[in-house]
């Protein structure tokens, strides 16, 4: 038997010690178990020279003294002025707290720069760069909250588990997702692979989008998400929900884009029941995503595409409210905020600014179409334009920005809409607020303001476009008119007044009659047929009610003049049909202003009474219109109306309410009707 060392046993009561009173020297029972006993985690009685257990299991026993627990380090308590401190360390090393500001006091006492009530103090001038974007795999959460960016750190494990069950809502109830709104919040997680097209269909639908969508919504990087969609309509399976929600998107809008006919003879069903389809599928695929909570650009592409195709055939206070979703939802993801400034790659930079200039002229029309006004005010934002270059200069791995193109890319339309809606948004709350006195200078000034951007986009776009390519005749056609038409917006609130005198009031007419030629010539050029879903939306509602006021007023045109004038009213009710279907306000306004005018000024040819003006006369007498306008006046229903009352309706509805809207409408606050 070898030999093992065994610990000297501690004292008992009967041992006696040395003259130093630690060691003992000996002992018939020790003070722990033994190592066979403790491995086997039985009861030792702790015996010398070997204990029970171990003799029973002819084992040879042997004790080793127990390691003492380590001692716990505490942390050093923090007062209230050295975590201060801290905090404000870790936000200068982060960039985001100005070395030039006074650091706290480490000793007792009131710190300089601290608030009572409030976080460190920082700067005013760095105000835009407190914000920090946390991003990974296609995800991103904008930070700019004080407390969090001091004490929290936010990871992607965190922003997957903030973005809920992927499976199902908790309440999960049956309901139509006729609203994706209300379905988010009471509808379940359904399968869609059944509303997945054939690959050929998809492909086909992806085409029509690239072209007749694509280069009036640059929202998506062509190359990539060509990739893509070839991958999930061959294996719809093994789409993310981010995906599946852009592909229903994309075809949603494809479809949206064409005619009846064109879907008939290529999908062989009507265009009616297609949309509804993928309509229901993006909706439901938006509920699939979470997309209340998602982080995913996919998802808020999708979401802005879908806006896009819906904003004239819904309720607009609806709509505006769904704009404002989208504008909060790219608020938490940053996207106010310049991808440069936040240290992204130059693709997600580029993708970023693209989507973002997209949401800015949505967001002004669901602001006028609802009398609401912006959500999203210029101060707010600092994201840069995007980039004139085409979608080969970018990939999602390149290191280096791109060089930018002079002259005409591929994004040549949704730059000059950005220059203008920038331009809009930065002028348009002086427009609304000048005072009668310095209305005369203030458009002075407009003009002049006018003149210099129609000169920039001139040199830096307009002089390169090709007459032969639609994408650049559509581009010119509405960029001139827009600029017009904030021309006479400036000058509306003076006709109203009639504080212009007949000289001014030619002037204005002449500047509209330009508008809707230019609105009727782009509808009726057969090469922009594959735009004209976007052509309807521009509507130049401001054009048509400056005309009709003229066409109203006895004597102030010639009849060659009015006969002239008429021809093009009757050529926008015939694009616009949904002008005697609509019920909203402006729609409500025009149409009555125009039967006004037709009654009071005929053309000297309308020996047969034209088809939109029977409609309009049979439904103002089923409404009742005269008495509805005024309870304490009667009027017959064929007696003229002044023009001006119906204008003054539009522009100051009694007690700030408008004719047939359930909401106050607050005509030119902020928007872009002109453009969109």
């Amino acid at each position: 038997m070898s030999t093992r060392p065994v610990a000297i046993a501690p004292a008992t009561s009967k041992t006696s010690s040395g003259s130093d009173g630690g060691v003992p020297i000996h002992s018939t029972t020790m003070s722990y178990s033994c190592q066979h006993c403790v491995r086997r985690k039985v009861k030792c009685n702790r015996a010398m020279p070997s204990c029970t257990s171990c003799q029973k299991a002819k084992l040879e026993c042997f004790y080793k003294v127990p390691q003492p627990p380590r001692k716990r380090k505490r942390r050093e308590s923090e007062d209230v002025y050295q975590r201060l401190a801290r905090y404000e360390r870790i936000l200068q090393e982060n960039g985001l707290l100005s070395r030039t500001v006074a650091r706290s006091p480490s000793c007792r006492g009131t710190p300089e720069n601290v608030h009572e009530d409030g976080p460190p103090h920082i700067a005013q001038s760095d105000a835009a760069k407190t914000g920090r974007l946390v991003s990974e795999d296609g995800k991103s959460r904008y930070i700019d909250s004080r407390v969090w960016l001091d004490v929290a750190e936010v990871s992607t494990r965190e922003l997957s588990d903030n973005e809920g069950d992927d499976q199902a809502t908790p309440m999960a109830l049956d309901l139509p997702t006729d609203d994706p709104l209300s379905a988010t919040l009471l509808g379940a997680s359904k399968n869609l692979s059944s509303y997945h097209p054939p690959y050929p269909d998809a492909m086909k639908l992806w085409t029509i989008y690239i072209k007749n969508v694509d280069p009036l919504c640059k929202v998506l990087h062509i190359p990539t998400t060509t990739e893509m969609i070839e991958m999930v309509s061959q294996k719809p399976t093994g789409a993310t929900r981010a995906q599946e929600c852009l592909v229903f998107a994309v075809y949603h809008f494809a479809v949206y884009s064409i005619t009846d006919e064109d879907c008939m003879r290529q999908f062989e069903r009507t265009r009616t029941s297609l949309m509804s389809k993928y309509q229901y599928a993006m909706r439901q695929g938006l509920v699939n995503a979470s997309w209340l909570k998602t982080t995913e650009l996919q998802v808020l592409q999708a979401y802005v595409l879908f806006l896009i195709a819906m904003r004239t055939r819904i309720d607009p206070h609806t709509f505006w409210i769904w704009t404002g979703v989208a504008i909060r939802i790219a608020q938490r993801m940053g996207l106010h905020r310049d991808g440069e400034n936040l240290n992204l790659p130059p693709f997600d930079v580029e993708m970023r600014r693209r989507l973002f200039w997209q949401l800015i002229p949505l967001d002004g029309y669901a602001g006028q179409v609802s009398g609401t006004g912006i959500s999203i005010a210029p101060g707010d934002w600092d994201t840069n334009q995007p980039l004139n270059i085409n979608d080969d200069q970018i990939y999602p791995d390149m290191k280096q920005p791109p060089n930018v193109q002079t002259g005409a890319s591929e994004m040549i339309f949704c730059l000059t809409k950005a220059e203008l809606s920038e331009f809009y948004a930065h002028t348009a709350v002086k427009m609304n607020s000048v005072s009668s006195k310095g209305q005369v200078r203030d458009n002075a000034h407009l003009e002049k303001l006018i003149d210099k951007l129609e000169s920039d986009l001139e040199m830096r776009y307009l002089r390169y476009c090709d007459i032969i390519n639609p994408v650049h005749i559509l581009t010119l056609g509405i960029t001139r008119a827009a600029a017009n038409m904030v021309r006479l917006r400036s000058q509306m609130p003076s006709l109203k007044c009639q504080k212009i005198d007949e000289a001014q009031r030619r002037e204005l007419c002449v500047l509209a009659e330009k508008i809707l030629d230019t609105y009727n010539a782009l509808y009726a050029n057969p090469d922009l047929r594959r735009f004209q879903w976007h052509i309807k939306t521009f509507f130049v509602w401001d054009a048509m009610i400056c005309i009709l006021n003229g066409l109203a007023t006895e004597g102030f045109l010639s009849r060659t003049e009015l006969d002239r004038k008429w021809e093009k009213i009757i050529v926008a009710y015939s694009n616009h049909p949904e002008l005697l279907e609509s019920k909203g306000a402006l729609h409500a306004v025009v149409s009555e202003i125009t039967l006004t005018a037709w009654i009071s000024n005929p053309p000297s040819n309308s020996t047969v009474e034209p088809a939109f003006i029977s409609t309009l006369r049979s439904q103002r007498e089923t409404r009742g219109f005269g008495c509805a306008h005024n309870p304490d006046k009667t009027t017959r229903h064929d007696e003229p109306a002044e023009a001006a009352d119906f204008l003054d309706t539009f522009l100051h509805g009694p007690e700030g309410t408008d004719l047939y809207f359930d909401g106050n409408f607050s005509y030119g606050v902020a928007d872009w009707m002109f453009w969109d």
